[in-house]
């Protein structure tokens, strides 16, 4: 018999419940018609758990009993899966707010009755929620030692779990308990059995009647991510005008968000107006979209001088602003537009979150989507240029994604105000050389700068330049750089394209 919760016992009941939910998975998503129909919410909490369990795992034997317990609700947060599997993560965050600094069960399972109802936007009776605040409240004045207050609480769960078929209509309609409830259950039952030392059976209710789950298109999309961010007030209130089944749990600028919306492009743009979201999972709650066949390519082009190059290499193209990333539900449409095995060019950083996103969206419907580390308009066009619709998906994607790590990439621009740079302070002016994403040279002169640019990207094995033009000097430009390589380097062939984006009077790749 255990009298408090030390960080052998931690790991004891993360493991059991994992174990236990493990075995009970099945029987759980056979209960699930709510919120949504999908059957997957004792695969969801048996996942969560895992995750908390392995989290324990990775600490060192003598870790102490408050590394312990953070560890537990982290790898939870990190692991959430599914709507129940997020509010449980929220509950064990909150017994670990108190059971890591004080034995009092009591005051553990009220923070996480609090802590779970908070997470969820429109907490709904007959859920997970309402037998967990069952179980606290029976609780919290109740005498007596760890294993007496353990046991109460999953009595009182287990007698509220049978009580959820007559608190919400849909559960009634198909004669089941609440599945992610019944989920809670077991945990709470595991506790008890590592507190006494008892292994007991973890029963999970029959459905009184066959389930019918009634599939709507109309159901749209489950989007969950993990999000960096200091506060997520703003996008708690975009989210719930969005969408239902709003659940944000987390705190110190790390976030689980899970939520259900007919447009998951902006579900996950929002994230990206709050933050850095990441983990992005995106699952279709309908019917498979229409996806049209074949093998294609989407280039994202910064402006339509370069978007015409993409074109004409037989790219479908989405356009954006320099400096600014294309919208989501544009990326998405043309993946959809390219066929059903898609290659995707971000050909920028800021741009690859928004593409990695929009194929996440596109695998769900059914579609073969990859998105190659392009950073560079040049490495998109390398990329491009070696692409055999004939060959197999993955051999194609690799041919490409090898071209484009073989092209180092560089630019050259006149900045338009003072600032600190790698290379130094620039001036209003001045001419900035950039090579591989880093500035590394300022100059007075256009020409002189992009030379050097050229120069430095170049090696003993370099064989092909590529130069794209830009604004009213770039044809020049080009011509200058392509004459000092022709003197310099007469062994590498030198091809110019007219790409016209603004900003950039001339693009660089050296492969």
């Amino acid at each position: 018999m255990l009298d408090v919760l030390d960080t052998q016992a931690l790991r004891d009941w993360a493991r059991r419940s994992a174990d236990a939910l493990g075995a009970a998975r099945g029987d759980i998503d056979a209960l699930n018609v709510f919120p949504i129909p999908d059957g997957d919410t004792g695969t969801n909490m048996h996942l969560t758990l895992l995750a908390a369990a392995d989290a324990l795992d990775e600490l060192p034997p003598d870790a102490d009993r408050e590394a312990a317990w953070r560890a537990f609700a982290h790898g939870a947060l990190l692991g959430a899966r599914g709507n129940s599997g997020v509010i449980v993560s929220q509950a064990l965050r909150g017994l670990a707010e108190v059971l890591r600094g004080a034995d009092d069960l009591r005051k553990g399972l009220t923070r996480a009755a609090e802590l779970a109802r908070a997470a969820v936007s429109r907490p709904v009776e007959g859920t997970v929620l309402s037998v967990l605040t069952t179980a606290a409240s029976a609780v919290r004045d109740l005498p007596g030692d760890l294993s007496v207050i353990a046991a109460r609480a999953a009595e009182e769960a287990r007698k509220a779990l049978g009580k959820t078929t007559g608190q919400l209509e849909v559960l009634a309609r198909n004669g089941v308990v609440d599945a992610g409830a019944a989920g809670l259950v077991i945990i709470l039952e595991t506790l008890v059995d590592v507190v006494t030392g008892v292994h007991s059976r973890h029963e999970v209710p029959t459905p009184a009647r066959p389930v019918v789950r009634e599939v709507d298109d109309s159901q749209g999309y489950e989007v969950m991510y993990l999000l960096d961010a200091p506060s997520v007030d703003t996008l708690r209130a975009e989210l719930d005008a969005l969408g239902d089944s709003l659940v944000i749990v987390g705190g110190d600028g790390l976030w689980n968000v899970h939520v259900h919306v007919a447009d998951a492009g902006a579900a996950v743009e929002a994230g990206l107006a709050a933050g850095r979201p990441h983990r992005i999972r995106v699952t279709y709650l309908g019917g498979r979209g229409h996806v049209s066949g074949g093998r294609g390519v989407v280039a994202v082009a910064a402006g339509e001088g370069l978007g015409a190059l993409f074109r004409q290499a037989g790219a479908v193209v989405v356009t954006r602003e320099p400096g600014s990333s294309p919208p989501l539900a544009a990326v998405l449409a043309a993946i959809r537009e390219a066929g059903s095995e898609v290659a995707v060019l971000p050909n920028d950083g800021g741009t690859r979150a928004v593409a990695a996103a929009a194929a996440e969206i596109a695998r769900e419907e059914g579609m073969a989507v990859s998105v190659l580390p392009t950073l560079a308009s040049v490495q998109g066009l390398a990329a491009l240029a070696v692409h055999d619709a004939a060959r197999r998906f993955d051999d194609d994607v690799l041919a490409m994604a090898e071209a484009a790590a073989h092209t180092r990439h560089g630019h050259v621009w006149v900045a338009n105000r003072e600032a600190f740079t790698s290379a130094g302070v620039c001036r209003p002016g001045d001419v900035l050389g950039v090579v591989d994403g880093d500035v590394s040279l300022i100059g007075a002169d256009l020409v002189t700068v992009a030379g050097e640019v050229a120069r430095r990207l170049m090696s003993a094995s370099s064989e092909l330049v590529t130069l794209v033009t830009g604004g009213e000097t770039g044809e020049g430009l080009a011509v200058a750089v392509q004459e000092e390589l022709a003197a310099a380097r007469p062994d590498v062939e030198v091809v110019t394209y007219a790409g016209g984006q603004g900003g950039y009077p001339l693009l660089i790749g050296v492969e």
